[in-house]
């Protein structure tokens, strides 16, 4: 019902989102969207944050912060989801710092991995992992790179049983052990799986992701700009004509859409130390899907260039 209540704040909403600096009302960006874990219903953000280099900024306090205030500007725009590995230096330690800081242990979802070769090692790492980043448990826990990986998950799916783990999952990187991921996806009853994935490192479209929507599993994308390297290089071209048609402004946003839009993948992880990106790359999980047509066109132009 319209009220003269009603009619009164409105009026006063369009004159303060003119008069406020910077216009606080136009500068909400929407959410980005979110995606189903098929083993549970769970949906979470399709844009995650990673953490492998960018926060491995040791004891340094004013890298802390700017590493903090990347985590703060990831939650404020609605990402949940943030990877780390024992084997990314200082980056636990980095997490954990921004967490307490920020008081967000509830806010987020925890993802880290178990990576020794000692297969009686994995609790007390796991242990290790937990004390970085200053939290009693994680909500889902990975093999990193297969790493004795029957031990691993054998540990993992006790801690499940338990009710101290929600997810079991396994990784791989730079497209290196498709054949051996392959297999374990198809023997264990796992909840994701990480792997590689970008317009130029498409391999797993063949067989990986189509068996990852086969069996009901969560697939995380890391690597998605290839370290930045896939970003630098795209931006001394300029982007095709049809940009406009599909609302991309910019080359880190498209080659970003173009992961998330395919239909296996949960979540892409790109790392970053700067605010700007961070909210850049939240924006392009909040745009439509590209349409399969326009993520081929991409790759062909790209193929050109």
């Amino acid at each position: 019902m319209v009220t003269r209540r009603t009619i009164m704040w409105a009026s006063l909403a369009t004159v303060l989102a003119g008069s406020v600096p910077g216009n606080l009302f136009a500068d909400a960006s929407p959410m980005p969207d979110s995606r189903i874990i098929p083993s549970t219903g769970e949906e979470v953000p399709c844009v995650g944050l990673g953490s492998w280099i960018t926060f491995n900024v040791g004891k340094d306090q004013k890298l802390l912060d700017e590493c903090a205030d990347v985590m703060q500007a990831f939650f404020d725009g609605g990402g949940r989801l943030i990877d780390s590995s024992p084997m990314y230096g200082s980056s636990q330690a980095t997490i954990g710092y921004g967490l307490a800081r920020l008081s967000r242990r509830d806010t987020v979802f925890a993802a880290d991995k178990v990576w020794t070769r000692n297969a009686a090692g994995g609790a007390l790492q796991i242990a290790n992992s937990g004390k970085a980043w200053r939290m009693p448990d994680f909500t889902l826990l990975q093999v990193h790179n297969l790493v004795a990986w029957q031990a691993h998950l054998e540990l993992l799916f006790s801690l499940k049983a338990e009710g101290r783990l929600k997810y079991v999952g396994v990784t791989t990187s730079h497209g290196s052990r498709h054949r051996e991921l392959e297999e374990i996806m198809v023997s264990q009853p796992l909840d994701f799986v990480q792997l590689t994935y970008n317009v130029l490192d498409r391999e797993v479209e063949k067989r990986l992701l189509p068996l990852a929507r086969e069996r009901g599993m969560a697939v995380i994308a890391n690597r998605p700009f290839q370290r930045g390297r896939l970003v630098r290089a795209m931006q001394r071209h300029r982007l095709p004509d049809w940009a406009g048609e599909v609302s991309a402004d910019s080359w880190a946003q498209l080659l970003l859409r173009f992961i998330v839009s395919h239909p296996a993948v949960t979540c892409a992880i790109p790392a970053t130390t700067r605010v700007d990106h961070v909210r850049e790359n939240l924006r392009a999980g909040s745009k439509p899907p590209l349409a399969p047509e326009m993520r081929q066109r991409l790759v062909d132009y790209i193929q050109t260039l």
